[in-house]
């Protein structure tokens, strides 16, 4: 969701200059540096920005600058001349009017700035400006989009790579898991009761069993390709469906009891944080 935006709008006597930056979050969280003048406005371009880029950092500025004569700064006449007039009652009388002019600018309201009226016409040139910087933006954003559309196509297809080895595993793996169990009785030299081995050894089978996990993992998988190809803003849908993935990969690694296959649940699981490190970048 990273991204920038910019437009310039060239008025008569002033250049506004639109700047739309956005960073990673996992909400919206929007902030806007907006002139005085523009300020009963700024809710309306809140607004605007929110229902366009709905998710993550987002800092709006709203820069004016000045390329003309005209300022809404002017020198407040009545105050200057009264300081005027006080400074010569108490200095020489020979001070010049400009020594004592210099003097009166420097003191306290003696500028005055006049709030400048919010002109409709200016307003909705602005409003066309921030809509082209949203449109920058989006591309940009549209355009890393893409590449973490690949990027997460790869940790799928790696992670779908890993399980059909874990499936092949598995095999092998219940075999290893009642020779070990047979091994122990022996070398505990106990008679024991051949219908009450089996019993157990099918109890342990069936605790190690992750003929469940394999079938969930491998739907979490296609339904995360499946939201991946969807039109619609999937980054939270993209991340509860992460978790699931997770939740599978621990299950299968705490009953797998068998150091190769948990080699192949350390892998999958460094392919799923790539996964985890990238969703909060989708809208």
């Amino acid at each position: 969701m990273t991204g920038f935006g910019k437009s310039v709008l060239q008025l008569p006597g002033k250049k506004i200059t639109i700047e739309i930056k956005s960073l990673n979050s996992k909400n919206l969280d929007l902030n806007a540096r907006i002139p005085s003048t523009y300020r009963e406005k700024e809710l309306a371009m809140r607004n605007m920005v929110a229902k366009e880029l709905v998710r993550g950092k987002i800092d709006v500025g709203l820069y004016v600058e000045s390329t003309g004569e005209n300022t809404n700064t002017v020198i407040n006449e009545t105050v200057v001349s009264a300081y005027m007039k006080q400074l010569s009652d108490v200095l020489d009388t020979n001070a010049s009017p400009t020594e004592l002019l210099k003097m009166a600018v420097r003191l306290p309201d003696a500028l005055k700035t006049e709030r400048e009226e919010l002109d409709e016409n200016e307003y909705q040139s602005i409003v066309k400006n921030l809509e082209e910087a949203l449109k920058e933006i989006n591309i940009y954003r549209a355009d890393e989009g893409a590449s973490l559309k690949t990027e997460f196509e790869l940790r799928i297809s790696n992670l779908q790579d890993l399980l059909k080895q874990v499936i092949e595993m598995d095999v092998d793996r219940l075999d290893d898991v009642k020779v070990r169990l047979e091994k122990a009785v022996a070398d505990v030299k106990a008679q024991v009761d051949e219908n009450r081995f089996e019993q157990e050894l099918v109890y342990y089978l069936e605790k190690y069993d992750i003929t469940e996990e394999k079938v969930r993992l491998k739907n979490h998988l296609d339904y995360f390709t499946e939201a991946l190809d969807s039109a619609d803003s999937n980054g939270k849908k993209l991340g509860f469906i992460g978790q699931e993935i997770g939740r599978e990969i621990n299950t299968i690694g705490s009953k797998s009891n068998y150091a190769p296959m948990q080699q192949l649940v350390v892998q999958m699981k460094d392919e799923l944080e790539k996964i985890k490190e990238q969703v909060l970048n989708v809208l």
